[in-house]
């Protein structure tokens, strides 16, 4: 038997929603705006990125104080890609 099953569920959490992100950031880094793929770039960025939050919402439920300040931080990064992305 595990002696911190909840401790590390918020660990395995926060570690799915910091990839997720990661995996966003760098999509969007590689997209390049007047390429031939661009459009099938952005749908593949958008779909990351609505993961990346999917899994940020979940590690917020079990986050310690520290995770869900960095958590917040993803998700505000992400919001800003969206922005960027959508005014292009």
């Amino acid at each position: 038997m595990q002696k911190y099953p909840y401790n590390k569920d918020k660990q395995q959490a926060f570690q799915a929603a910091q990839q997720g992100y990661e995996n966003a950031q760098s999509l969007y880094e590689t997209i390049v705006s007047d390429s031939a793929s661009y459009g099938h770039q952005l749908k593949h960025l958008k779909n990351e990125v609505n993961e990346a939050y999917q899994q940020i919402e979940n590690a917020l439920e079990v986050a310690s104080e520290k995770q869900r300040a960095q958590l917040e931080r993803f998700q505000r990064d992400l919001k800003q890609i969206v922005s960027e992305v959508n005014m292009e």
